[in-house]
Protein backbone atom coordinates (compact mmCIF):
# COMPACT_ATOMS: atom_id res chain seq x y z
CA UNK A 1 0.00 0.00 0.00
CA UNK A 2 1.28 3.74 -1.15
CA UNK A 3 0.17 7.16 -1.31
CA UNK A 4 -0.91 6.35 -5.14
CA UNK A 5 -3.58 4.13 -3.43
CA UNK A 6 -5.55 7.36 -2.24
CA UNK A 7 -7.23 9.71 -3.32
CA UNK A 8 -6.80 13.44 -1.08
CA UNK A 9 -9.56 15.78 -1.50
CA UNK A 10 -11.01 19.17 -0.44
CA UNK A 11 -14.02 18.32 1.47
CA UNK A 12 -17.65 18.14 0.21
CA UNK A 13 -21.10 19.50 1.44
CA UNK A 14 -21.46 15.51 1.17
CA UNK A 15 -18.86 13.86 3.02
CA UNK A 16 -20.65 15.44 6.19
CA UNK A 17 -21.64 11.62 6.55
CA UNK A 18 -18.11 10.63 7.71
CA UNK A 19 -18.02 13.39 10.64
CA UNK A 20 -19.15 11.13 13.40
CA UNK A 21 -16.61 8.37 12.60
CA UNK A 22 -13.76 11.40 11.90
CA UNK A 23 -14.53 12.67 15.49
CA UNK A 24 -14.25 9.02 17.11
CA UNK A 25 -10.80 8.20 15.58
CA UNK A 26 -9.73 11.49 16.79
CA UNK A 27 -10.19 10.72 20.51
CA UNK A 28 -9.60 6.99 20.28
CA UNK A 29 -5.95 8.39 18.35
CA UNK A 30 -5.41 10.80 21.14
CA UNK A 31 -6.56 8.33 24.24
CA UNK A 32 -4.30 5.56 22.59
CA UNK A 33 -1.02 7.87 22.09
CA UNK A 34 -1.74 9.22 25.99
CA UNK A 35 -1.82 13.06 24.57
CA UNK A 36 -4.43 16.35 25.02
CA UNK A 37 -6.38 16.83 21.78
CA UNK A 38 -8.76 19.60 21.53
CA UNK A 39 -12.07 17.99 21.29
CA UNK A 40 -14.47 19.02 18.29
CA UNK A 41 -18.11 17.41 17.76
CA UNK A 42 -19.34 15.64 14.43
CA UNK A 43 -21.44 19.34 13.86
CA UNK A 44 -18.61 21.24 13.96
CA UNK A 45 -16.73 19.07 11.72
CA UNK A 46 -19.49 19.07 9.60
CA UNK A 47 -19.50 22.70 9.15
CA UNK A 48 -16.15 22.76 7.75
CA UNK A 49 -16.70 20.53 5.20
CA UNK A 50 -19.68 22.66 4.47
CA UNK A 51 -17.54 25.34 4.37
CA UNK A 52 -14.81 24.04 1.96
CA UNK A 53 -12.64 24.52 4.86
CA UNK A 54 -11.42 20.75 5.64
CA UNK A 55 -9.42 17.79 3.42
CA UNK A 56 -10.64 14.62 3.31
CA UNK A 57 -8.93 11.07 2.10
CA UNK A 58 -10.13 8.08 0.82
CA UNK A 59 -8.76 4.56 -0.01
CA UNK A 60 -9.23 4.27 -4.14
CA UNK A 61 -12.10 1.98 -2.47
CA UNK A 62 -14.06 3.92 -1.33
CA UNK A 63 -13.14 3.71 2.29
CA UNK A 64 -12.82 6.95 4.55
CA UNK A 65 -8.80 7.52 5.12
CA UNK A 66 -7.68 10.64 6.59
CA UNK A 67 -8.96 14.35 7.52
CA UNK A 68 -7.91 17.77 8.58
CA UNK A 69 -9.77 21.28 8.79
CA UNK A 70 -9.05 24.79 8.50
CA UNK A 71 -10.09 27.04 11.73
CA UNK A 72 -8.82 31.19 12.00
CA UNK A 73 -8.54 33.23 14.37
CA UNK A 74 -7.81 36.95 15.55
CA UNK A 75 -9.83 37.65 12.42
CA UNK A 76 -8.41 35.43 10.01
CA UNK A 77 -4.97 36.94 11.02
CA UNK A 78 -3.65 33.17 11.73
CA UNK A 79 -5.00 30.15 10.60
CA UNK A 80 -4.72 26.91 12.46
CA UNK A 81 -4.47 23.09 10.20
CA UNK A 82 -6.22 21.12 13.30
CA UNK A 83 -7.50 17.87 14.00
CA UNK A 84 -5.21 15.65 11.34
CA UNK A 85 -6.12 12.23 11.73
CA UNK A 86 -5.25 8.85 9.45
CA UNK A 87 -7.17 5.65 10.19
CA UNK A 88 -4.85 2.84 11.84
CA UNK A 89 -5.38 0.79 8.97
CA UNK A 90 -4.13 3.28 6.65
CA UNK A 91 -0.94 4.50 8.79
CA UNK A 92 2.68 4.36 7.34
CA UNK A 93 1.79 5.04 3.81
CA UNK A 94 2.61 8.77 3.67
CA UNK A 95 -1.04 9.90 3.84
CA UNK A 96 -0.51 12.34 6.62
CA UNK A 97 1.90 14.10 4.68
CA UNK A 98 -0.14 14.80 1.67
CA UNK A 99 -3.08 15.70 3.43
CA UNK A 100 -0.86 18.13 5.54
CA UNK A 101 0.60 19.70 2.00
CA UNK A 102 -2.96 19.58 0.86
CA UNK A 103 -4.89 21.39 4.43
CA UNK A 104 -1.65 23.74 3.61
CA UNK A 105 -1.63 24.81 0.33
CA UNK A 106 -5.83 25.19 0.50
CA UNK A 107 -5.07 27.51 3.81
CA UNK A 108 -2.65 29.42 1.67
CA UNK A 109 -5.34 29.59 -1.35
CA UNK A 110 -7.84 30.98 0.93
CA UNK A 111 -5.81 32.92 3.72
CA UNK A 112 -2.42 34.61 1.40
CA UNK A 113 -1.47 37.39 4.15
CA UNK A 114 -2.40 34.87 7.30
CA UNK A 115 0.42 33.20 9.76
CA UNK A 116 -0.16 29.56 9.83
CA UNK A 117 0.37 27.63 12.80
CA UNK A 118 -0.36 24.18 15.04
CA UNK A 119 0.62 22.60 17.97
CA UNK A 120 1.80 19.39 18.11
CA UNK A 121 3.53 16.31 20.36
CA UNK A 122 3.90 14.09 17.70
CA UNK A 123 7.44 14.06 16.04
CA UNK A 124 5.88 12.93 12.60
CA UNK A 125 3.82 16.33 12.28
CA UNK A 126 6.71 18.61 13.31
CA UNK A 127 8.99 16.74 10.78
CA UNK A 128 5.72 17.59 8.29
CA UNK A 129 5.37 20.99 9.18
CA UNK A 130 9.10 21.23 9.32
CA UNK A 131 9.29 20.44 5.28
CA UNK A 132 6.43 22.97 4.89
CA UNK A 133 8.42 25.54 6.21
CA UNK A 134 7.43 25.82 9.69
CA UNK A 135 9.43 27.02 12.40
CA UNK A 136 9.02 26.42 16.01
CA UNK A 137 8.06 29.48 18.31
CA UNK A 138 7.15 30.34 21.80
CA UNK A 139 3.44 30.56 22.34
CA UNK A 140 3.44 34.39 22.48
CA UNK A 141 3.79 34.22 19.11
CA UNK A 142 0.87 32.70 18.47
CA UNK A 143 -2.63 34.07 18.52
CA UNK A 144 -4.26 35.05 21.41
CA UNK A 145 -7.31 34.91 20.63
CA UNK A 146 -9.37 33.69 23.77
CA UNK A 147 -11.82 31.62 21.83
CA UNK A 148 -8.36 29.54 20.63
CA UNK A 149 -6.79 28.89 23.66
CA UNK A 150 -10.60 27.70 25.49
CA UNK A 151 -10.66 24.97 22.57
CA UNK A 152 -7.64 23.37 25.13
CA UNK A 153 -10.16 22.84 28.19
CA UNK A 154 -10.83 19.74 26.93
CA UNK A 155 -7.01 18.57 26.62
CA UNK A 156 -5.72 16.03 29.20
CA UNK A 157 -2.81 18.51 29.58
CA UNK A 158 -5.04 21.91 30.59
CA UNK A 159 -4.21 21.86 33.95
CA UNK A 160 -0.25 21.97 32.87
CA UNK A 161 -0.84 25.19 30.49
CA UNK A 162 -3.42 27.29 32.99
CA UNK A 163 -0.16 26.42 35.67
CA UNK A 164 2.00 27.70 32.92
CA UNK A 165 0.12 31.18 32.43
CA UNK A 166 -0.35 29.51 28.62
CA UNK A 167 3.38 30.42 28.28
CA UNK A 168 4.61 26.64 27.85
CA UNK A 169 2.91 23.09 27.62
CA UNK A 170 3.37 19.64 26.64
CA UNK A 171 2.47 20.69 22.90
CA UNK A 172 5.49 22.04 20.50
CA UNK A 173 4.48 25.23 18.47
CA UNK A 174 4.92 25.84 15.16
CA UNK A 175 4.54 28.77 12.90
CA UNK A 176 4.84 29.78 9.35
CA UNK A 177 5.13 33.46 8.45
CA UNK A 178 3.99 34.01 4.70
CA UNK A 179 5.51 37.82 5.15
CA UNK A 180 8.81 36.49 6.36
CA UNK A 181 9.15 33.68 3.31
CA UNK A 182 8.63 36.74 0.72
CA UNK A 183 11.05 38.30 2.31
CA UNK A 184 13.20 35.43 2.50
CA UNK A 185 12.48 34.28 -0.69
CA UNK A 186 13.57 37.66 -1.99
CA UNK A 187 16.43 38.31 -0.24
CA UNK A 188 17.74 35.02 -1.39
CA UNK A 189 17.27 35.96 -5.11
CA UNK A 190 19.06 39.68 -4.41
CA UNK A 191 21.83 37.78 -2.51
CA UNK A 192 22.00 34.80 -6.30
CA UNK A 193 22.15 38.06 -8.33
CA UNK A 194 25.20 39.62 -6.37
CA UNK A 195 27.02 36.50 -6.37
CA UNK A 196 26.23 36.13 -10.19
CA UNK A 197 26.90 39.10 -12.45
CA UNK A 198 25.67 37.53 -15.59
CA UNK A 199 22.57 36.76 -14.17
CA UNK A 200 22.44 40.04 -12.80
CA UNK A 201 22.90 41.76 -16.35
CA UNK A 202 20.25 39.17 -17.80
CA UNK A 203 18.11 40.20 -15.17
CA UNK A 204 18.42 44.18 -15.54
CA UNK A 205 18.09 43.53 -19.30
CA UNK A 206 14.50 41.89 -18.72
CA UNK A 207 14.01 44.32 -16.63
CA UNK A 208 14.45 47.33 -18.80
CA UNK A 209 12.30 45.59 -21.74
CA UNK A 210 9.22 44.81 -19.09
CA UNK A 211 9.46 48.69 -18.20
CA UNK A 212 9.25 49.27 -22.04
CA UNK A 213 6.64 46.50 -22.20
CA UNK A 214 4.95 45.62 -19.07
CA UNK A 215 3.56 42.61 -18.58
CA UNK A 216 0.70 42.09 -16.34
CA UNK A 217 2.47 40.49 -12.93
CA UNK A 218 5.91 40.45 -13.69
CA UNK A 219 6.20 44.35 -13.33
CA UNK A 220 5.21 44.17 -10.00
CA UNK A 221 7.68 41.16 -9.09
CA UNK A 222 10.76 42.84 -10.41
CA UNK A 223 10.07 45.91 -9.05
CA UNK A 224 9.96 44.19 -5.32
CA UNK A 225 13.44 42.50 -6.35
CA UNK A 226 14.74 45.82 -7.36
CA UNK A 227 13.99 47.42 -4.23
CA UNK A 228 15.28 45.16 -1.94
CA UNK A 229 18.50 45.31 -4.03
CA UNK A 230 18.48 48.69 -3.38
CA UNK A 231 18.10 48.24 0.19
Amino acid sequence: MNINDFIVQVALPEHRVFAEEICNEMAESAKARGTGIAKRSPEYVSGKMAEGKAVIAFHKDGTWAGFCYIETWSHGQFVANSGLIVSPQFRKAGLANAIKKEIFGLSRTLYPKAKIFGLTTGLAVMKINSDLGYEPVTYSELTQDEDFWKGCQSCVNFEILKSKDRKICMCTAMLYDPAEKKHEAAKNFAEELQKNPTLYERFMRIKQRLVVKPKSGLKSILILFTLLLNK
